[in-house]
């Protein structure tokens, strides 16, 4: 007659099915833990080699000279926009009378037109003199300039956004790489030194 209970035979078989399992078990995470140290040592080796790369392109001219094409470009694209759509009207620009009365009345800048006019030759032909190379350091100065200058008279008191966007966090910004330009020049990527090479020949 059949019967529920296990007899100590039985409860040994029991013992060792459940050892020969953990057993089986411990093997098969082996290779698993083989796998996973293999992975954290191949990203560490690959952090320790992008560190090694970072710190040996620090210091190269080469990765100086990119970053300065960067800023100028950057600058050079957003002033001469702003630029010539305040003295040709380019780009869906109001033009100079819109932009003199904006100078005169908004920045409190009078006569209006003279401020407006030069702005916009400030923008527009610093911002291309910083993005070719030619006088970039005098141009990039001019651009610090400009931007103080509408966060003094303008923007400063919208507060860092302002209600409608208006406020100076695009001044600080602008200004900020503008001055980089100013200090540390243009690069050797730029007209300055192909027209400096050139003419030593």
């Amino acid at each position: 007659m059949p019967t529920s209970e296990a007899g100590p035979s039985g409860a040994i078989g029991q013992h060792r099915d459940n050892a020969t399992e953990w057993a089986l078990r411990g093997k098969a995470a082996v290779p698993v833990l083989f796998w996973r140290w293999s992975v954290v040592t191949t990203l560490g080796t690959r952090a320790s080699t992008a560190g090694d790369w970072f710190r040996s392109t620090r210091e190269a001219r080469s990765s100086r000279d990119i970053a300065l094409l960067g800023a100028r470009i950057g600058l050079a694209w957003i002033f001469v926009y702003h630029g010539a759509g305040t003295l040709f009207g380019a780009f869906g620009g109001s033009g100079i009378h819109p932009e003199a009365v904006y100078f005169a009345h908004v920045a409190r800048l009078r006569p209006g037109t003279f401020f407006a006019v030069l702005g916009g030759i400030i923008e527009c032909f610093g911002g291309a003199a910083v993005g070719l190379g030619i006088l970039g350091r005098l141009a990039a100065a001019g651009l610090v300039g400009d931007m103080v200058m509408a966060m003094i008279t303008v923007t400063f008191s919208h507060g860092v956004i302002g209600t409608d966007g208006s406020g100076y966090e695009l001044n600080v910004a602008l200004a900020s790489l503008a001055l980089v330009v100013a200090i540390l020049g243009t690069g050797r990527l730029s007209l300055d030194v192909a027209l400096r090479n050139l003419l030593r020949r």
